[in-house]
């Protein structure tokens, strides 16, 4: 299948999107019609990208419908086959509407509409919304490059983001279900699933999205603690016995911890007397000069 052209392409799209959206004085200049339609003769979007719908919202919304009604339609398409609206723009109106318990809704009735259209429209509303969970944004991004071959400058392009962020989203289908399934319910935030993305050993990402869970860490933490699991801390070799008997020895003639700190060569390093207190300060001190006058 040839790859479309974007200035074709897209372009042209675009311009379907908005008269698609088009307020209802427009709806018969976009070929569409307004019409109430019974709510068991419409069907959801089968490309809609939000896999979740928040119940609390949805039940403030339907609140709202009984007392002031629908302030907006929704947009479907006619399935004659079917003989089925089928919903382009408006399922989280629609589902409050069968919660408020209405029996037909106001839409925006258009008579045909490609796969491609019926996919961007559904992903551009939501992304436009700005309220769809990372993972249903990254499936809609995927959709949407899949109906029309195209790349990912191009959808970022298109859709007014990034290509990073686009790239970033994307990325997030590569953790397995289990992680994308805490992604949606917001048990981990999109840079939390990046932190994990940094580990390639699928072992070690368990290990950082256990810590996750346990833990209420931050981006910045938890891509610290990828870094140290990508590069762990050199283990440390166990002093010389020489080192040790001088470390007692002066912690027996001191009384109080001493430590002797060294790099690769043992001819620099540090002599480290602890104290505690004070008073323990002083008597350290004149202990010393004692020794040393």
């Amino acid at each position: 299948m040839a790859r479309q052209a974007l200035g074709k392409g897209l372009d042209a799209l675009l311009r379907q999107t908005q008269e698609v959206v088009a307020p209802e004085q427009q709806a018969a200049e976009s070929g569409a019609s307004v019409q109430k339609i019974a709510l068991d003769k419409i069907i959801p979007n089968r490309y809609q990208p939000r896999r979740i719908f928040d119940e609390e919202k949805l039940q403030e919304l339907a609140s709202s419908i009984r007392e002031h009604g629908l302030t907006q339609p929704i947009v479907v398409v006619y399935d004659a086959g079917m003989d089925k609206y089928e919903i382009v723009v408006g399922e989280r109106r629609f589902r409050a509407c069968q919660l408020a318990g209405l029996s037909d809704i106001d839409a925006i009735v258009h008579k045909s509409l490609s796969n491609q259209q019926m996919c961007a429209l559904a992903l551009i509303e939501n992304i436009q919304r700005e309220d769809l969970n990372p993972i249903e944004t990254a499936l809609g991004y995927r959709n949407l490059m899949k109906q029309f071959e195209i790349s990912q400058t191009d959808l970022a392009q298109y859709c007014g983001k990034s290509k990073a962020a686009v790239s970033n989203a994307l990325r997030l289908l590569e953790l397995p279900e289990h992680m994308q399934e805490a992604l949606q319910d917001g048990t981990i935030s999109e840079g939390h699933g990046r932190a994990i993305l940094m580990l390639s050993d699928p072992a070690k990402r368990e290990i950082l999205f256990g810590r996750l869970l346990k833990t209420k860490m931050s981006v910045r933490q938890a891509e610290d603690a990828a870094r140290a699991l990508v590069q762990p801390a050199p283990e440390k070799l166990p002093k010389p016995p020489e080192v040790v008997s001088f470390e007692q020895d002066l912690q027996e003639a001191l009384g109080t911890k001493v430590e002797v700190r060294y790099g690769r060569k043992m001819s620099k390093g540090m002599l480290i007397v602890h104290y505690h207190t004070l008073e323990e300060l002083d008597n350290l001190a004149s202990r010393l000069k004692t020794k040393l006058l």
